[in-house]
């Protein structure tokens, strides 16, 4: 009898100890969740998420009180804020086709609190008028200057160079100017090639909004190597010029061309000429005619005093600069001068607009140039450069430069044949454009 107790005390025991183990719960480690809290949106200086925006054109015939009237803002605040902020912004001049956008309340009536008026990519005026604040202020987008580097080959022009490899005309433009008194850019040559090292600026890393220096250049023409480095010589008045590799300064005295771009010598100085507009008599021409289109800007090739802008005679409406006691420079067949008698312009001003007054058969500026009086051929002359780079900063100026050239050598010029194809193939893209915009 004792043994088969104990035995039963036994079984009870495993029994008891199998039901423990059963009943007994697996413990899972909770998983940690982080818990981030939501980024800022920070636009303008404002906390985004704080308002509804609203973005929006200005439209033909609208104000800023009418756009701050339909978004729940009334005419005695309008007046109240046009006043307070009058020496800032002027919200007269506000014009149809600005982008603006109204930071508004979150509630149901939406009444603007801000109103941001954007005049360009980089720049905006903000008027701020929540609560009892009033104020306007300006406010310019952080940019971000990346350096590039690019080359490419001639094959129609310079501009289209640039276009292929994604760069607008504006830095064409910057980079003619820099080489207009050393290259006629409309008379580069097939297969000539360039390459750059400049800046360029973004908004948000992706937006392109513009241009920075041209840090240095190099265009081979003609089988030479011209180089161009921004450099400034001197450090207390700041003035930036560019020099070639020998310290010897680009800019000239006197520009090629009174036009920068898109134009062509349609007649050059010449005391033989025939002219067939007065029966084909030889008649010297004592000018340079460059055609271009109707109205294009007509620049003065050297800084001087205007002395003469008139309409007269077969000169038609036309202006003359004296630049010292040696030099004059006279623009005939103007659409209409823009400067007067006694006006002092500086080299690249706009002086008028090419037109076809007086004696003329089609739209052009005849320049004339003048020498101690008398009529000469530009291009014929030995004609003075701007004042050099003085001895003692050309060895700071060489060691400036030696690694701008070393990393000009160093960037690669692209393939010839790959911008044929490639230009082929935009072809016949264009062609199926037109093919189908036709169907």
């Amino acid at each position: 009898m004792r043994s088969n107790y104990y035995s039963y005390i036994f079984l009870y025991i495993i029994f008891i100890s199998i039901s423990c183990k059963q009943d007994k719960k697996i413990e899972i480690p909770e998983e940690v969740i982080e818990v981030k809290e939501p980024e800022l949106v920070i636009e303008y200086g404002f906390n985004i998420d704080n308002y509804t925006v609203i973005n929006d054109t200005i439209k033909s015939g609208e104000s800023f009180g009418i756009i701050l009237d339909r978004h729940h803002v009334f005419y005695p605040k309008i007046n109240a804020i046009s006043t307070k902020i009058k020496d800032t912004f002027d919200v007269r001049k506000v014009r149809a086709g600005k982008p603006y956008t109204i930071l508004a309340s979150k509630d149901t009536t939406q009444t603007a609190q801000v109103f941001i008026y954007k005049h360009n990519k980089i720049e905006s005026t903000i008027v701020n008028f929540q609560d009892s604040i009033i104020e306007a202020y300006t406010y310019r987008e952080p940019i971000r200057i990346v350096e590039r580097e690019v080359s490419g080959k001639i094959i129609d022009n310079f501009s289209q160079a640039l276009d292929t490899l994604g760069y607008s005309a504006v830095l064409a433009n910057e980079v003619a100017d820099i080489y207009s008194w050393t290259v006629d850019f409309y008379r580069l040559q097939k297969d000539d090639t360039f390459k750059l090292v400049f800046e360029q600026k973004f908004i948000n890393d992706t937006v392109p909004v513009g241009y920075g220096k041209i840090k240095a250049a190099v265009f081979n023409h003609k089988g030479n190597d011209l180089y161009a480095y921004r450099y400034i010589a001197d450090s207390i008045k700041g003035d930036v010029d560019y020099y070639d590799e020998e310290a010897g300064l680009l800019r000239r005295q006197f520009l090629k061309s009174p036009i920068k771009f898109q134009y062509r010598i349609s007649s050059r100085y010449n005391l033989r000429r025939r002219i067939a507009l007065y029966g084909n008599k030889v008649r010297p021409h004592r000018g340079t005619d460059f055609a271009a289109a109707y109205g294009t800007p007509i620049m003065t090739t050297a800084s001087g005093t205007v002395v003469e802008s008139a309409r007269r005679g077969g000169n038609g409406n036309y202006v003359k600069v004296k630049h010292n006691s040696t030099y004059s420079t006279q623009y005939l067949h103007m659409k209409r001068r823009k400067v007067r008698v006694g006006d002092y312009v500086k080299q690249g001003d706009v002086i008028g607009w090419v037109g076809m007054t007086g004696n003329t058969s089609g739209p052009h500026v005849c320049y004339r140039f003048w020498k101690n009086g008398r009529q000469v051929d530009p291009f014929r002359q030995k004609l003075p450069t701007a004042k050099p780079m003085v001895d003692s900063l050309k060895p700071q100026y060489f060691e400036f430069i030696t690694p701008l050239r070393e990393q000009l050598n160093n960037i690669p010029l692209p393939d010839l044949e790959e911008i044929n194809e490639t230009k082929a193939i935009d072809s016949i893209e264009k062609k199926q454009e037109e093919i189908i915009a036709k169907n």
